[in-house]
């Protein structure tokens, strides 16, 4: 059992629901725990199919990873990422109707995509935005374009993960990490774009959501500059992924949800006790 929680990084899964809620606060909508269930699914299939992807650079690479440590046969973990991308298609469906599907299909093209041809290129780290990007929208439902402003700092954030991520395993260089701060400034500029219409105490929480975003994610990737090892990279990616989940906070809190945003915290310190004794990148 623990080395399939490994092969779809289980602790990380905490950040994913927030893609939703944050999509429908943006929108005006209520949550959709159905919606919230997909893309969680939809996350497991790509890290199991990622694996499935990199299982010959691991061997080298990363041989205590589930498939190269021989804990999980190749052929399973694809089988594994299919029917979970099935299962989030099926989930979207029932939750959201044809829309929610559309959206869903998108996101598990867009995932497949990325783990099957584009994570290796110049264009990996935007798609692996992109993915995140249409998470946020699949909560939004009908109102896309009142997400949008957050889909993309969900986005941006993201990109600067992917970034970092290419780093793990030879360590960053002072460009990498220029790039990840960079991409967490826009987040922030972006989040706060996405609270400007909630009244004076939501643009205020969620002020203080961003602002403790920032302290999460900026310090970490600064010292990146003096410390750039893989062991500080892997541990620089570990807590950006947790760090989603304030931001995210801070676009439902931004449109007056203050207690689906403190429920959605809660889940920070879970997902920091777990990351710290299994893989989450």
């Amino acid at each position: 059992m623990r080395a399939l929680l490994e092969l779809v990084r289980a602790p990380a899964a905490l950040s994913v629901p927030g893609d939703t809620m944050a999509g429908a606060a943006a929108a005006g909508r209520c949550a959709n725990p159905g919606l919230a269930v997909a893309s969680v699914l939809m996350y497991w299939s790509g890290m199991a199919l990622n694996d499935w992807a990199d299982r010959e650079a691991d061997a080298a690479e990363r041989p205590e990873r589930p498939i190269p440590s021989g804990r999980v046969r190749p052929g399973a973990a694809l089988g594994i990422a299919t029917a979970l991308t099935g299962a989030g298609l099926a989930v979207a469906a029932v939750a959201g109707g044809r829309r929610g599907l559309t959206t869903a299909a998108l996101l598990a093209g867009a995932v497949w995509a990325y783990d099957l041809g584009l994570k290796r290129t110049a264009a990996g780290p935007a798609s692996m935005a992109a993915c995140r990007a249409l998470d946020v929208l699949m909560g939004a439902g009908t109102q896309t374009r009142a997400a949008v402003p957050m889909a993309l700092a969900v986005g941006a954030h993201t990109y600067g993960i992917s970034v970092l991520g290419r780093a793990e395993v030879t360590g960053a260089s002072p460009a990498t990490a220029g790039r990840a701060l960079a991409a967490s400034g826009a987040a922030a500029a972006l989040a706060v774009a996405s609270s400007v219409r909630g009244d004076t105490a939501a643009r205020a929480g969620a002020g203080v959501l961003i602002a403790g975003y920032l302290a999460s994610t900026l310090p970490v990737q600064a010292g990146l500059r003096a410390s750039p090892d893989p062991e500080s990279v892997r541990r620089a990616v570990r807590l950006s992924i947790l760090a989603l989940i304030p931001l995210q906070a801070a676009a439902v809190a931004g449109n007056g949800r203050f207690a689906a945003a403190g429920a959605l915290l809660c889940s920070l310190p879970v997902g920091r006790w777990l990351s710290s004794r299994m893989a989450t990148s």
